[in-house]
Parts: structure tokens; sequence; C-alpha cells
């Protein structure tokens, strides 16, 4: 577990959490902040229920969790593609064969950029009344197809219901029962739930023209659980945001969480911040990227974010139909953390040995005319410019074969690097990405 934090920062985040809670007259709200694998900070502000106004609800109360549901669906298809099943590039007619919508891709799916509609066929959201998985494929074939792939970022609740099925129908099993096998049990999440099971805090709607709440209905989402049918506390969050900061390969390969963080399509296609990831939403805030999702059912809108480099999350569950900017909340919490009380440092260590085959490359080469610095870390070889800020993470190269490594992260990823040398075996030159790296600054022209 982390260090607890400052007193000061716990009266900070208190009075963040309560004055939005006053500013959006929530009944109850739920938040907290995760590091070291758990809540290191959580407040209960309002009540559970009404009956009972003085208790507030706590990190084992349920919450709807809403379309936060799709980081798992999304989870349990990077999962099925890691064991060979199915590939993202797959059309959902590779499932559904019968289906005119057949060309949309799993990655478009889980991207928000088929163009699907949001919603599945008939007035779901005035009827409250959701199709059984039978209805839900059969009518897939009416609804409509309202972009084309790819021209924009398109919620569909229609489409990651279908990816659930995807799910159900290449694990074998119904898409409960492979999230409780693959995911929660391993995670430790008893308390994430198909529904409430136990303890948990009434929803409400506010009008903004009485304070006195209304209480909302519970939903029965039949084949729309894959999409947002998961009930879930505060503590087994914490468990999540821990995932998805540092995923445990028994769920997920670390590679493949990092894989579903990379951009897809932007959601503010004008400001930048937001883009979305294969399940996640991605936000930029203070030169920082959240990781996470929002959901909202009647009577409960949550958020959980997590900040992978600063392995630092914000979590809020309210119970409230109309609470003020989720995300930004349970951004702000973590981000407020990140600032004021953030992780002490690593010590810095000396190495141990540099490899004899490395010494040669070791200092300053130079390639488009710019520098590059060439150095061993823990014995493996970095390359820097010194124009580079000094957050922005070096290239790491692997060795693949003699006088031949592999860019594994940074500048140039994936490209190779070759050790030139001349009839004496002496390290002449660099070919990084097919690119001259020489020792001295060059033209293109004078390269020859």
């Amino acid at each position: 577990m982390s260090e607890p934090l400052q007193e000061s920062t716990r009266r900070d985040l208190r009075r963040l959490v309560v004055e939005r809670q006053r500013d959006g007259r929530v009944p109850g709200v739920f938040a907290g902040v995760v590091r070291g694998g758990g809540l290191t900070w959580s407040t209960g502000v309002g009540a559970r229920h009404l009956d009972e106004p003085d208790v507030a609800p706590g990190p084992d109360d349920q919450f709807l969790i809403a379309s936060n549901t799709k980081t798992f669906t999304a989870v349990l298809i990077m999962r099925l593609r890691d064991e060979g099943h199915l590939s993202l590039d797959d059309p959902l007619g590779r499932f559904f064969p019968e289906s005119v919508h057949g060309a949309i891709t799993i990655r478009q799916a889980l991207a928000h950029a088929s163009g699907m509609q949001r919603e599945p066929v008939g007035d779901v959201w005035e009827t409250l009344q959701n199709p059984d998985v039978e209805t839900l494929v059969r009518e897939f074939e009416e609804a409509e197809r309202v972009h084309p792939p790819h021209r924009l970022w398109h919620y569909s609740n229609l489409v990651y219901s279908m990816l659930g099925e995807v799910v159900a129908r290449v694990d074998g099993r119904p898409w409960a029962e492979s999230l409780r096998a693959r995911i929660l049990d391993p995670l430790g999440m008893r308390r994430t739930t198909v529904g409430f099971d136990g303890a948990h805090a009434q929803g409400y709607y506010v009008s903004p023209y009485t304070d006195v709440p209304v209480p909302e209905p519970v939903l029965d989402l039949r084949g729309m659980v894959p999409c947002g049918g998961l009930a879930s506390t505060g503590e087994d969050l914490a468990r999540w945001s821990a995932f998805v900061a540092d995923p445990t390969e028994e769920v997920l390969a670390p590679d493949t969480l990092e894989e579903m963080c990379v951009p897809q399509i932007m959601i503010d296609a004008d400001g930048w911040t937001s883009a979305m990831g294969l399940g996640f939403f991605l936000q930029r805030v203070n030169g920082r990227t959240y990781v996470g999702h929002t959901g909202g059912m009647p009577g409960h809108v949550t958020a959980l974010f997590t900040d992978r480099e600063a392995r630092t999350g914000g979590v809020v569950l309210t119970s409230s139909s109309t609470p003020p900017d989720i995300a930004g909340w349970a951004i702000a919490l973590a981000d407020h953390v990140t600032e004021h009380d953030p992780v002490e440092l690593e010590p810095w260590r000396p190495g141990t040995s540099v490899p004899p085959e490395l010494v040669p490359l070791l200092g300053r080469w130079y390639t488009e005319g710019s520098p590059f610095d060439f150095s061993v870390r823990e014995g493996r070889l970095e390359a820097r410019s010194p124009q580079a800020p000094k957050d922005k993470p070096p290239s790491v190269f692997e060795p693949v074969g003699e006088d031949l490594y592999r860019t594994v992260s940074g500048r140039e990823a994936g490209e190779l690097l070759r050790v030139g040398r001349d009839a004496t075996g002496a390290v002449r030159k660099l070919n990084w990405a097919t690119y001259l790296a020489t020792r001295q600054p060059l033209a293109f022209g004078q390269q020859a």
C-alpha cells in the first residue's frame, strides 16, 4: 500500500467532494483516491438512502456503474484475442453470419468508430424496456448505420451489447460467467455483480425546481448487460483501477492493456484533449493522461479514471441522475493528489556492469543533423535527444542479433538499429530505422 496522504491533502479532497456534492445537489456520494493497489483515501457524503439520512455511502455499498461495464467487456474481448480466438480486425459477420452489418470490425466496435446508432431498435429510454439477447441480435439487422466507419466518434450501447454476445459465443458460456471467471474472481472483486446484490445506495432524481429527491427505478437491462449492467463498490473499483495501472498476467497481459490505451479516434476533435482507446476513454489533463470511463443509469452516475504513469486513480459514485461533470470530478481527485502529494521518487541506484559490446556505442551520435546520446542504464542500451523534455522517455533497445538491436520503446519503437564496422572491426556508423548516424554532424549530401 502507498504512504498515507498528508492531512492537508485529505482536507482538500474532502472539501472538493463536499463542494461538488452541494453544487450538484447529490443525495449521496462515495469518492476515493486509489494508489498503491487500493483506496488510499475515501469519503462518503450525504445519505446512502434518505430513510437513513445520517448514514453516508461507504466503500462496500454498491452503486450502478452503468457504462463503466464496457471496460470489462473490452478486457474480455482482448483476452480472447490474446488467446487466439479472434482478431481485432475480424468482422462481426464472423460471429453473426446473418448480419447486414457484418462488415463492422471488432476494433471499430471497441472504439465507437463503427458509425452504428447509439441504442437498440425502439425507444428504450422512454419505455425502459430492454431487449433480451435473442431480440437484440435479431433487431440488430434493423438498426441504422448513421455514419461511415471512422468518420467520427459515435457512442453505441447497441454495439457494445453485441460485443458481449461475441464474448458469449466465443467463450462458450454467458457473458456474466466469463466475466466472473476471467476478471472478477482473479481480482477479488466480490461485490461487483449484475444488478444489485446486497447493501446499495438508492438512486434519485432531483428536480431543478425543488429540493425533494424522487426515487428512480432500477432497470432490467437483459441483453444490454454487457454495455452497462454492473453494480460495484468503491472498494472493488479501486481494485479495477489498480489493475488498469498495473495489470496482472492472470487477467490480461500488460502489453495488451497498453495497447488498449492507444488512441483510436478523437472524441474531442476540436481540442484534442479526449480520445477513445479500445474500451477506455483517454483524457488529457494538466499534461497527464487519464484512462477510464463514466457510466449513467437512472439515479446513478459514476466515473473511474486512472493515471497509469502515476498509478493514481479517482473514483466517484453518486446516487443522482444529474450530478456535475462526473469525469472531471474523478480526475480532479486523482490529479490533486498527484500534484500536491506525489509518490516519493525511487532513489537513483548505481549499475553494476556495462556489456562490453555496448561500450563502443556510447556517447553522442548525429542523425539527420540532430544529436542523440547513447547510454547504458541497468545494462540496456538507450538513446535520448538532449533537446527532448526531461520527462520524455528515451528509446530503449534490445539485442536481436550480432550488431543488431530492436527499438522496443520510445522514438522509432519497432525499428532496427544496425551497427556498422570498418575493416578493423571498429564501430564507424549506426543505421537507425535506416537513417545514418555518425559521430560528427553531417549534411545528407556529405554522408556518402
